[in-house]
């Protein structure tokens, strides 16, 4: 009431908070534009190539029956491509130079696995966290999820289910986590009219990377007690950016009488009788997610599916009261966490429209009838998006050392502000020339401005 919290008011018995502003200097704006405009001309399947040498994530693709690596390596950068474009594989060959529609076909059934492509995946996310500039964004200890929808092809069980936040189509949200290194370093394929929540935890325990990630953000359709409880009893700090917190409650442990200064704000107290009760399975739950055991996500969609309150569950959600109360009295006194949280979620939503440029092909529809077929989609474009992050990492890096080395001041702190996730000096369509991305060697020059050049 006194006007202490900085942009926090209490009027008329309801908080009041103002919303986060993203604060870029325009120097930080006019250094992300020059690095644009050094950045090398490159085709999809030279970029593919040269990261699959630097980084050597084709060797996760193993054959499912010898274990061997594949021997015609553009014929599964091919794959991958169909795979991430959305393009397929039949119009993949039709467009390619260098192999043909049998070998994709073939190369897709040996070696595209769910386990293949996150084990590739990851050997991409840890080369890019070892590169000294990836760090300017951040040190990968804390990230964001979000989902993004993308149609089905029709009604029916192959078609997705609806979802009134998208429309009156039918379809799937590919659910991504993003690092503050701006890597995609998980993916999941969901119904749109699944809850996000139970999916928050998979990518956060399953990843498989060297992320040490500590802090999560989330919207608020990641949002849940489950999910605060579960979080905090894992070691992760869950931080999501709630639309509806003016309407939620604090939880107190003790009467509402002893806070009296914020009693409107006070729901019922906490349970801790049932926390007591059930507090050694939630141990032996806490557990069993963290051995790998069993996915977060299938452990609380069999809580919820229970016609009875499972009395686990009623326990996970009073210590996920107890975690979210805590976390919301922080959001009120800590602008620095809103502006965290606000900055991490714009991470994804640049990655957004990024995958809107790459999955172009049948309208961005996912076709598929099976599950595991509609998940190599997902994972084949997270993994296109990851090595392009990569790419630019690099080339950024290289960029920002020709600047310095001319003799000018790029400061750190403008980095900060800038983003490897541009793509507009790539080019995704036309002809595939896949043996001619194989025989470049060597890294692309950069376009010099004339003074630099000169230089």
């Amino acid at each position: 009431k006194r006007g202490d919290l900085d942009g926090v008011r209490f009027e008329d018995g309801r908080l009041q908070i103002s919303p986060v502003r993203a604060a870029v200097p325009e120097a930080a704006e006019a250094l992300a534009d020059r690095l644009d405009a050094m950045m090398p001309k490159i085709r999809i399947t030279e970029l593919l190539h040269e990261v699959a040498r630097d980084t050597g994530f084709l060797a996760a693709f193993t054959n499912l029956r010898t274990g061997e690596q594949c021997p015609n390596e553009s014929a599964l950068l091919a794959t991958i491509l169909a795979d991430g474009t959305n393009l397929g594989l039949s119009r993949m060959a039709a467009a390619s130079e260098g192999v043909t529609r049998d070998q994709l076909m073939w190369t897709h059934d040996a070696y595209i696995r769910e386990d293949t492509y996150r084990a590739a995946l990851a050997l991409i996310i840890n080369a890019h966290h070892r590169l000294p500039f990836a760090a300017v964004w951040g040190p990968g200890s804390t990230s964001s999820s979000d989902g993004q929808f993308f149609r089905g092809a029709k009604r029916g069980a192959s078609g997705g289910d609806v979802n009134a936040r998208y429309g009156v189509d039918h379809g799937f949200s590919f659910y991504t986590h993003n690092s503050d290194q701006r890597a995609p370093y998980n993916v999941n394929i969901i119904s749109a009219a699944t809850h996000e929540a139970p999916y928050v935890l998979d990518g956060l325990t399953s990843h498989g990377t060297d992320l040490n990630i500590k802090e999560h953000y989330t919207d608020t359709g990641g949002a849940t007690d489950h999910v605060f409880a579960l979080c905090a009893m894992l070691g992760f700090r869950f931080c999501p950016r709630l639309r509806d917190f003016p309407d939620r409650r604090l939880i107190p442990i003790g009467p509402a009488s002893a806070y009296p200064f914020i009693a409107p704000l006070l729901g019922k107290r906490v349970r801790t009788d049932v926390i007591r009760e059930q507090w050694g399975d939630v141990l032996r739950l806490v557990g069993s997610i963290k051995a790998g055991h069993v996915a977060p996500s299938v452990m609380m969609r069999k809580l919820a599916a229970y016609e009875r309150q499972n009395q686990l569950d009623v326990a996970l959600q009073e210590i996920g009261k107890i975690e979210r109360t805590l976390f919301m009295l922080d959001w009120l006194e800590n602008p620095e966490l809103r502006q965290r949280c606000h900055a991490g979620l714009n991470n994804s939503e640049q990655r957004h429209v990024l995958t809107q440029a790459i999955y172009t092909f049948r309208q961005g529809r996912i076709i598929d009838r099976s599950h595991e077929a509609q998940h190599y989609r997902a994972s084949g474009l997270n993994l296109v998006i990851a090595a392009i992050v990569y790419w630019n990492t690099t080339y950024m890096a290289e960029a920002v050392e020709h600047l310095r080395q001319a003799g000018e001041l790029v400061p750190t702190d403008l980095l900060a502000h800038t983003s490897p996730i541009g793509w507009e000096h790539i080019a995704f369509s036309g002809d595939f020339l896949w043996e001619r991305a194989a025989a470049a060697s060597g890294r692309k020059a950069l376009i010099l401005p004339a003074q630099t050049r000169a230089a």
